[in-house]
């Protein structure tokens, strides 16, 4: 087991502490977003707001620019999903949850698409196509674009998304040396799972509280 935590401290040789700091506060805070995600709570956008800010400044540093790219727009979007989600469909119920439809499909397949074009000219401009990385961030991106997208949206089928890209992402921030931040998607990937079936229980429920 020392082997192990001798490993993990290991990747953090000459990182500055803030960093380090930096990095186990978003961690936490993703954590709980995601946790509330699956609660239908609406807590899910505020601890999403300070765990992206965070990484949005970590991923700079790191020279993730899809990933940096992501966390921009998830806080954007948890903006729009804390409208979203807080929206009622009368006078006691919020809006429920929902399967895509043809045109979220569409939208969905579109969004996909536009992400993975920007994300390919950002990284040509910067000339950051120097490793293997830089191909998978790219794919992550727009996976995760569509899936935080969905998210605000209500829409069961984010999960599916949080689930592919979570799996994708433990091995790549394990090779660049962001242990805790690996760790953080691995856990993210049971949550996910937790959370489709969950999610798939409610169903066109309008829920009365969306503190739970």
């Amino acid at each position: 087991m020392s082997h192990i935590f001798d490993w993990i401290f290991a990747q953090y040789n000459g990182v500055p502490t803030h960093l380090i700091v930096l990095e186990s506060i978003g961690v936490l805070f993703g954590l709980l977003s995601v946790i509330y995600s699956k609660r239908e709570n609406i807590l899910v956008f505020p601890t999403g707001i300070i765990s992206t800010a965070i990484f949005v400044y970590i991923l700079l540093v790191y020279g993730l620019l899809g990933d940096m790219m992501i966390n921009a727009y998830y806080f954007s979007m948890s903006i729009y999903g804390w409208y979203v989600w807080t929206r009622k469909v009368d006078a006691n119920h919020f809006i429920p949850i929902t399967t895509t439809t043809v045109k979220d499909k569409m939208w969905s397949a579109i969004l996909f698409t536009i992400t993975i074009a920007f994300v390919t000219l950002v990284y040509l401009f910067f000339d950051k196509f120097n490793s293997w990385t830089a191909y998978v961030d790219t794919f992550t991106t727009a996976i995760f674009f569509v899936g935080m997208w969905l998210m605000a949206k209500k829409k069961i089928e984010n999960w599916i998304y949080w689930i592919i890209g979570d799996v994708i992402s433990v091995p790549l921030y394990l090779y660049k040396g962001l242990v805790f931040t690996a760790l953080q998607y691995f856990v993210f990937t049971g949550v996910a799972i937790l959370g489709y079936l969950a999610w798939k229980k409610s169903i066109g429920k309008s829920p009365q509280t969306l503190l739970k």
